[in-house]
């Protein structure tokens, strides 16, 4: 029976090349608990594959924005038998796309035909600060479009008529309305949901943290379908009210004044009361109005007939 071969030892030199860091970041990843200790050899110290396997996990997790506090965290988790595999089962599925839409790229050419035909590089330096269009390497003519249809709804509303500098502003609101929306979703699963995966220390092992990433890949399509239904009854809403009330002030502009209250002295409601009666009043009160309003109106035209005569006849 044979010896099973020896592993590979690697000194930090070695390891460092075979992993693409340097010795100072090795050294400083073995001072903040990162990286286990190198097995020593006399006067040498001898990494082992472990060791490359946990700077490879070191890098990912990097990578993918953790910090190295939370990277120690995930760390200690596997090292103490809560099993890493499982958590970044967990942190692929919260960080993979949550919409089935499929990026796609778009030249610059194409870009300014969609827009009119008109190039506008303030526009686009906007579009590309708003992460709707993405900036690739090497071809300064080409752009990633993370969402065509976030594009294609900006396409539909330049064409309807609204300037490109009111699209952008009002993603820049959106945004930031989502974002709270986003937040309060978030919240609430945590704590009705996923508050027994996160505070529960007998539920970090490999089994609960692939448990908990199948719930986020349930949940996920929740928050999207939710809003959806909420941005349609709102907008239904909100649009029917708002016909509503541009039709009922079209409407108002051609029907007669309503009538006003005009107060009047108590003495001549009295007098009038007893002419025709409490029911007659204010009937009565109108036409005398009328009448009199008539009455200078005839006064005034028979005056300036007059006037025109008497200009006629001098001499």
């Amino acid at each position: 029976m044979t010896d099973p071969p020896a592993q590979p030892r690697y000194r930090i030199e070695d390891l460092a090349h075979e992993t693409r860091t340097t010795v100072r970041t090795i050294r400083a990843y073995q001072d903040r608990g990162l990286l286990p200790r190198p097995e020593r050899r006399g006067r040498a110290n001898l990494y082992s594959e472990a060791h490359i396997t946990r700077l490879h996990q070191i890098a990912h997790l990097l990578d993918r924005g953790y910090t190295l506090a939370s990277i120690k965290e995930l760390l200690d988790a596997w090292d103490t038998g809560r099993g890493l595999g499982g958590v970044l089962g967990l942190v692929t599925e919260v960080e993979g796309p949550w919409t089935d839409e499929r990026p796609d790229r778009i030249t610059r050419t194409d870009l300014d035909a969609r827009f009119g035909g008109t190039p506008d590089d303030d526009a686009v330096t906007e579009a590309v600060a708003l992460g709707v269009l993405e900036r690739i390497d090497g071809d300064p003519d080409t752009f990633l479009v993370p969402s065509p249809q976030e594009l294609s709804a900006a396409v539909e509303l330049h064409a309807a008529g609204v300037p490109l500098s009111a699209i952008s502003s009002h993603l820049r609101e959106l945004r930031g309305q989502v974002e709270h929306i986003a937040a309060r979703f978030l919240e609430f699963t945590a704590e009705y949901v996923f508050a027994r995966y996160l505070d529960d220390p007998g539920r970090r092992t490999d089994a609960h943290a692939t448990e908990a990433a199948a719930l986020v890949r349930r949940l996920r399509p929740l928050a999207q379908q939710t809003m959806e239904a909420e941005l349609a009854r709102a907008m239904r809403s909100l649009a029917t009210r708002h016909l509503r009330t541009h039709l009922s002030t079209e409407k108002s502009a051609d029907e007669p004044p309503a009538d006003r209250c005009v107060a009047l002295p108590a003495q001549t409601i009295d007098a009038v009361e007893k002419l025709v009666g409490r029911e007659r009043a204010s009937e009565f009160i109108a036409l005398a109005a009328e009448r009199e309003v008539r009455a200078r109106a005839l006064d005034d035209l028979a005056s300036g007939t007059v006037r025109t005569r008497e200009v006629r006849e001098s001499p």
